[in-house]
Parts: C-alpha cells; sequence; structure tokens
C-alpha cells in the first residue's frame, strides 16, 4: 500500500511546491513595481520591523532573495540587535529621547505647516521650548517616516492652485475648422474654467479674435459670474498674444487679477487643456461642422450637458453644477430615465421625478 500512494503524494506535494512558487514569484513582481513607485530610503518603525522578523527569520537565506523593503545585510542586524536585547528606538548617541508631547508638537507643526527643519526649531522657541535642534527634529521627523527636505516650505504651484481654487479661474482658447460658404474657416471659441467645481463657461466662436472681441467676452463672463457667492479673484492665461494688455485692463476694472503663465509651461493650464480635449473628443471630433451657428450650437449644448449631467471624478463623480442627491440603496430600472444631450450624441441616467 505504502509503495503505491507514496509516489503519489509525492506527486500532489509537488504540485503544491509548485502553485507556491508561483505565487511567490508573482508577489515578487508585484513588490518591485510597488517599490519602484516609492523613491528614496523607507524607514520602518519599530513595530513593523519585530513584523518583518517575525515572518522573515523562519525562512531562512530565502529572505535575500525576496526582501527589498530593506538590505539583507539590515535585516541580519535586526536579528543580532533581537537577539542581543538591543533597542532600535534609543538614541545611538546616548542621549535621552525627547517626550512623547515634544514628538507629537514638532510631527504636528510639520504636517499642519510643511515648514523645514529650521522652521520647526523657530516655532518650538517661540512657544519656550529651546532645548531641541534641528537634528533631533530630523530624527523625529524621520521615525514617523516624514521626510524631512530643505525645501519643505517653498511653494508649488499645486499648493498655489489649491489654496486660490474657489475663485480662480482658467482662460484659453480653442480654434476648430468649419464649413461656410466661403470654404474652410477658422473659428476660435473663448473656455472659463472654474479650478474648484470644474465649471465651463464658453464664448460664442469669431473669426476675428481680436483685442476688442477678448474685452467684450471678458466683460460677458465677469457679468455671469458677477453675483455669486465666490466670485472669480484670480483668472490665469499662458502668454497668447490675445490675451493683450487690454484683456488684462478689463479684469483689473471689475477687482480680477490677471496671473500671466511662464512660456513653455502647457502643464500650468493642463486643466483648461483637459477640458477643451474633452470637448473635442467627445463632441466636435464627431461632427462635420458648417459654420458658426452649427458650431455654437455644439459648444453651447455640450457645456451645458457637461456642467449639469457629466460626472467629474474632482467632484466626486458629480457634475460641476449639482448637489449630493439623496443616497439610495437600490434603484428600480423604473426609477431611471434615459436623458439624450447634443443631438443624441451623449447620455445621461436621471432619477425619475416624482
Amino acid at each position: 500500500m505504502t509503495n503505491i500512494f507514496h509516489p503519489l503524494l509525492a506527486l500532489i506535494a509537488s504540485a503544491t511546491n509548485n502553485e507556491l512558487a508561483k505565487y511567490v514569484e508573482y508577489l515578487k513582481e508585484e513588490n518591485k513595481v510597488l517599490r519602484a513607485r516609492i523613491p528614496g530610503q523607507i524607514h520602518t518603525r519599530r513595530e513593523e520591523r519585530e513584523r518583518l522578523l517575525k515572518y522573515g527569520k523562519v525562512i531562512g537565506r530565502a529572505i535575500e532573495e525576496l526582501i527589498t523593503i530593506v538590505s539583507p545585510s539590515t535585516f541580519y542586524r535586526w536579528v543580532r540587535d533581537e537577539k542581543h536585547g538591543k533597542q532600535k528606538t534609543k538614541n545611538p548617541k546616548g542621549g535621552q529621547r525627547k517626550p512623547k508631547e515634544i514628538r507629537e508638537l514638532v510631527i504636528e507643526i510639520a504636517k499642519t505647516t510643511n515648514f523645514g527643519l529650521t522652521r520647526i526649531v523657530g516655532e518650538l522657541r517661540k512657544l519656550g521650548i529651546k532645548k531641541i535642534s534641528r537634528s533631533t527634529v530630523r530624527n523625529i521627523l524621520k521615525e514617523e517616516g516624514i521626510e524631512p527636505k530643505p525645501d519643505r516650505t517653498s511653494d508649488n504651484w499645486e499648493q498655489f492652485v489649491e489654496r486660490h481654487a474657489k475663485t480662480l479661474w482658467a482662460v484659453d482658447f480653442f480654434s476648430v475648422q468649419t464649413v461656410t460658404k466661403r470654404g474652410m474657416k477658422q473659428m476660435y471659441v473663448l473656455v472659463w474654467l472654474c479650478m474648484t467645481t470644474r465649471e465651463v463657461i464658453a464664448s460664442e466662436s469669431t473669426e476675428h479674435p481680436n483685442s476688442a472681441w477678448v474685452e467684450e467676452q471678458t466683460d460677458l463672463f465677469l457679468d455671469q459670474t458677477a453675483s455669486r457667492e465666490e466670485k472669480p479673484s484670480i483668472v490665469m492665461h499662458d502668454k497668447d498674444t490675445k490675451f493683450t494688455k487690454e484683456f488684462v485692463a478689463k479684469l483689473k476694472e471689475r477687482g480680477v487679477r490677471a496671473n500671466s503663465l511662464p512660456k513653455a509651461s502647457p502643464n500650468l493650464n493642463g486643466r483648461a487643456e483637459r477640458i477643451i480635449g474633452t470637448l473635442r473628443w467627445e463632441c466636435l471630433d464627431k461632427f462635420i461642422i458648417f459654420g458658426k451657428r452649427h458650431l455654437d450650437y455644439l459648444v453651447g449644448s455640450y457645456v451645458d450637458y457637461y456642467n449639469n449631467h457629466r460626472s467629474h471624478m474632482q467632484r466626486d463623480w458629480l457634475p460641476p453644477i449639482r448637489d449630493e442627491p439623496d443616497e439610495v440603496e437600490t434603484l428600480r430600472m423604473d426609477q431611471v430615465e434615459v436623458k439624450s444631450y447634443v443631438g443624441g450624441l451623449v447620455q445621461s441616467f436621471e432619477r425619475k421625478t416624482a
């Protein structure tokens, strides 16, 4: 009996090992992908090291093929330190660790303000905490996994946009080839985008986007937004020559600041570029456009659909102009209707009104 079943059991065991080997190979590759997304050194906490030691020691030398969060030599040092009862959390210079309250305060200042090491020390000194150095602050932040960079205090574009988003608008031109009685003509449209809600306001098209036309469209835009609680305060635009001194003066006259973007920096106005791309891909590229009236109809219809019915990731999947709907657990098909917009080009699922 033993001779009969022994090869079978060996085959089953071998098959199981092959499966496990495949699992391990997949997890190793996945870990490489995830690790590549995390630049720089990873600082582990004591409880994390204890978990890694618990599961890493039992697999022996195989840890050298698997570990990526630190080098194998670092892992072996953890093993030696654990064996000899050394505590990693002790100050390697032999000094006393700062009280828990001070450490929490340092971390809170760093997370709240994005201050660098010197500014954090300054905030602590201002509060009367004098016996703390930049190196101590650096060590506290590293242990918490916060990278103490020298330029933490410098502003960046994302922070600027976030700070002013509620009253910040972007503006940009795009052009469309249209078929007219006089042949193919290039028509221009001016698009305004609210950086918070992603609401879009589009002008009528024109063949001649001169300074007078731009001023007129600016007046119409400001009139349309004048009664809002959060009116535009900053309009950012690129270096297009159609944004003239008269355009800037018109905004200033109405209490709005023009923010001209640097040359060769298309990413800074990327959100406006994106809505123009969406308008093209989802609407205009699907039509042969016959003249100004046809173009204005398509742009106006799509912008109305975009603002009121198209879900947007930045708005937590709500349209730009839409309040959060009452939450429901389920909906029957007879409670939902499909509405068409832009002449049937796009559809939207809506709840039927009671």
